[in-house]
């Protein structure tokens, strides 16, 4: 594999831990440790670090060490106020497409995220959260606003699904609302998806206030 295919693989893996919570703001990136972990040089290691701070995802120290960016309570608010618009918009696509085939697969993700949870697997849980409204984004097959989600990148707000492991009460209102969101789109009730979507994103938003 070419250096910068397995930079990319790099990339790929750090950047989703990020955008899951499982690496928090003010972790330290060590060359090494992922070098090690995903078989690839420090060169590779390097390479996607850089990417990853020309994305803001992370930040490089005064003496030369990478570190996850924390969010500030203005990131916090501007990336809820951002996931609203694009999720919303996303939503009101579904709806329109009533495509079975994307409620099967959103089904499937709830499902995973449960057996995570129920496994004590909470890093596979975050991952399924993340892939929930990725998937919502990606299922409405509208190329600018994929992109648009996608360069943005939107973090898990349910930080505490990474840093906790006891909030179970998180994981619980986490699943019984993207259910609802599902079950809006399957009975046609915008409603319910609505509301379940705006009240998940809220509910993020003022849990990952309270670690900032």
């Amino acid at each position: 594999m070419k250096e910068d295919s397995l930079a990319y693989k790099v990339y790929l893996e750090v950047r989703k831990k990020i955008l899951s919570s499982q690496l928090a703001g003010g972790a330290r990136l060590v060359e090494n440790f992922w070098a090690e972990k995903l078989s690839v040089s420090r060169v590779a290691v390097r390479e996607a670090f850089m990417r990853l701070a020309g994305e803001s995802l992370v930040e490089f120290g005064g003496k030369g060490g990478c570190f996850v960016k924390s969010m500030t309570i203005d990131d916090v608010k501007e990336i809820r106020e951002l996931r609203e618009i694009l999720e919303i918009g996303a939503l009101k696509i579904l709806f329109a497409k009533k495509n079975k085939e994307v409620l099967k697969e959103l089904q499937l993700i709830c499902d995973d995220f449960s057996a995570m949870v129920e496994k004590g697997y909470y890093g596979g849980a975050c991952e399924a959260d993340v892939k929930f409204h990725e998937k919502m984004i990606e299922s409405t097959e509208n190329a600018r606003l994929i992109l648009m989600y996608k360069n943005s990148n939107i973090p898990l707000f349910h930080m505490r699904l990474g840093a906790v492991m006891d909030q179970m009460e998180d994981y619980q209102d986490t699943d019984k609302e993207h259910r609802a969101i599902v079950e809006g789109l399957a009975n046609d009730d915008w409603e319910l998806s609505y509301s379940s979507l705006v009240r998940h994103l809220y509910r993020g938003e003022q849990e990952a206030l309270e670690l900032v």
